[in-house]
């Protein structure tokens, strides 16, 4: 099983990651890493990235994702996702593109062996944690956009959603709850 943390920049998803990670034994793939310089510098001057500016991102993770289906491994990454084309072309790769032509609004909107857990707050609350946040090249003055653009996933995108009030060990035994119902029920 693939495990996609996503959500707005602030929300816990690589807290929640490394947490999952040590707990389950799987490995995390971390979504910043595969950033591009530019894209970093973009966002450390807090410029919001464009589609076009995330879309060699996806697809490296879209790969990563590939790589680990493949394998039959059970894995994490950890990518904002935050619009439903960035969820298709990590689960489609250059498939998922608009210029794809008619078949794109045919994909499946959802990957049996992938989840997506949909980390969800408030501005007010991810925006606190921000302004504390040291290290990070992503500023909180670049949380609205983050807002302005999030389309959050929908049930048929299969998605976890975790509040994130909640806590860390709270929001990992929820997951650890689906991991055990996804091997309990069959699998078509």
């Amino acid at each position: 099983m693939i495990y996609v943390i996503m959500g707005v920049s602030g929300c816990g998803k690589s807290a929640l990651g490394a947490f999952l990670s040590e707990k389950l034994g799987w490995p995390l793939h971390e979504g910043d890493s595969f950033h591009p310089q530019g894209n970093i510098e973009k966002m450390a001057r807090s410029e919001p990235l464009t589609d076009q500016d995330r879309l060699p991102w996806l697809l490296k993770l879209h790969e990563v994702i590939e790589r680990e289906r493949r394998s039959g491994s059970d894995t994490l990454v950890a990518c904002s996702a935050l619009k439903r084309l960035y969820r298709q072309i990590l689960l489609h790769g250059s498939k998922a593109f608009p210029s794809s032509g008619p078949d794109q609004d045919g994909l499946p909107a959802s990957s049996p062996d992938v989840c997506f857990l949909f980390l969800y707050g408030d501005y007010d609350l991810i925006h606190q944690r921000m302004v504390v946040r040291r290290g990070h090249y992503m500023k909180a003055d670049l949380l609205r956009s983050q807002f302005d653009v999030l389309e959050p996933p929908l049930d048929k995108e299969n998605v976890l959603p975790l509040d994130i009030r909640r806590s860390i060990t709270d929001m990992a035994m929820e997951v650890e709850k689906h991991i055990v119902s996804l091997k309990s029920s069959p699998r078509p």
